[in-house]
């Protein structure tokens, strides 16, 4: 069993992995995490097999997420996560990154705890499932692109809110599903956006913020009218309490919760009172 840094020629292994826990990742995802960070992906291998997985990204260099920890589970219990994540620390401390944050589930919650990490806040996911009557059947073709500036404005919003600069992330969205990205605001100021990822089961809508409730509900109306799948997912904040009352009138049913963990000064913390739903628990 060795660890080794992760090239282009492992994403199917590492889709595997993901797909076989019922991860809603795709191979874009994978191709993020290794044009932004080509070296500090990494996997673990039993020979010649892709047994276990790593990634990692950093944010203007304020803090880097941790994210795509896997193991296959013929391998569990072997400590391969651990070591996994021992060389993504070592990786980002060699890097000068000195913070560190990811969105732990309950069972892997313990393992982080051990290596540094502490709570920061809590995550819930909520997923709706659609009859396919129920579905709209506009064409995406029809919704209007964000403009220039209602991006620079975004760019702006999602820098406030979640801390660090992640335009590269956020366009990659726009480019793959222009038709999940959208922004309401009133005389030129943008006033809440919401971005969307064509997952391999669901659509998730996130990133998600918005000043008001009105904004929030508005963007969360467009989106649903604007997704073509039966399954949607939202990983939105605990603290959020309005954007789960929302996501309930909705439809939407509380799946999991995840606990949103750092490891190092928290010196650029965001606002996520202004947070309705993260990215993804990949990304932050």
């Amino acid at each position: 069993m060795h660890i080794r840094v992760m090239t282009g020629q492992d994403i199917p292994a590492g889709l595997r992995l993901s797909t076989f826990s019922g991860w809603n990742q795709t191979t874009s995802d994978w191709d993020r995490f290794l044009a932004r960070s080509p070296q500090g992906c990494f996997v673990a291998e039993d020979g010649t097999k892709v047994v276990g997985t790593a990634a990692t990204i950093c944010y203007e260099d304020r803090f880097a997420w941790i994210g795509m920890v896997l193991v296959d589970p013929e391998y569990r219990k072997q400590g391969i996560g651990t070591r996994l994540l021992r060389k993504t620390i070592e990786h980002l401390d060699h890097s000068r990154i000195s913070t560190m944050k990811l969105d732990a589930t309950p069972l892997g919650k313990p393992i982080y705890t051990k290596l540094g990490f502490l709570e920061e806040y809590e995550i819930e996911r909520w997923i709706l499932k659609r009859l396919p009557g129920t579905i709209s059947t506009a064409s995406p073709a029809a919704h209007t692109p964000l403009t220039e500036y209602q991006k620079e404005q975004i760019f702006m919003l999602d820098r406030k809110s979640f801390g660090a600069d992640r335009r590269f992330l956020l366009q990659s969205l726009c480019d793959e599903a222009p038709e999940l990205a959208m922004a309401v605001g009133e005389n030129g100021v943008t006033q809440g956006f919401a971005f969307g990822r064509h997952g391999l089961f669901a659509d998730q809508l996130g990133p998600y913020v918005a000043t008001s409730r009105v904004a929030a509900q508005e963007l969360l109306r467009v989106f649903l009218t604007r997704s073509t799948r039966e399954t949607i997912v939202v990983d939105c904040l605990k603290s959020s309490r309005e954007t789960a009352e929302s996501l309930a009138a909705c439809g939407f049913a509380l799946s999991r919760t995840l606990t949103r963990m750092v490891r190092g000064p928290n010196t650029y913390p965001g606002r996520p009172d202004s947070l309705c739903a993260i990215l993804g628990p990949e990304f932050g």
